[in-house]
């Protein structure tokens, strides 16, 4: 059952994603902009009408992301966090960015970007998911 809680995390964890998609775009533009990445990627004009499709993919994303967390949450704090968001980087930030890199042309510099860029995103949104969805302390008495 979706609780609550679980809905709150979702929300939380989706702005947070967009929230670092913009942060780690700004910091990684250099690399995007390397002529032989932007050969391989679509122009300005041709992503905007796509922008949809990538608000769509990280509303999925997160809402899976986030239940996942909540199906295996152990109430460890942090640090569970941390873990899950090790575990799903790799899981899905390396293998996207070196198979990416396997498809296309593009330099090993963009791949490793990437990799280390969603690899640091998700351990950020495994840590938000921790203490978002954590129970509420009982009241002292």
């Amino acid at each position: 059952m979706l609780t609550k809680k679980f809905w709150s995390t979702f929300l939380v964890v989706f702005i947070t994603l967009e929230v670092t998609n913009l942060l780690f775009s700004l910091i990684t533009a250099p690399v995007f902009n390397d002529p032989q990445v932007m050969e391989v990627l679509r122009p300005d004009a041709d992503l905007d009408s796509k922008m949809w499709i990538i608000i769509l993919m990280d509303l999925i994303w997160s809402f899976l992301f986030v239940l996942i967390f909540s199906k295996g949450y152990e109430n460890k704090g942090i640090l569970e966090g941390v873990r899950y968001g090790i575990y799903i980087g790799l899981f899905y930030s390396m293998v996207t960015s070196y198979t990416t890199y396997a498809l296309f042309p593009m330099p090993y510099k963009f791949a490793l970007t990437l990799f280390l860029t969603g690899l640091i995103q998700c351990i950020i949104l495994g840590i938000v998911a921790a203490l978002v969805y954590k129970p509420k302390s009982a009241p002292v008495t």
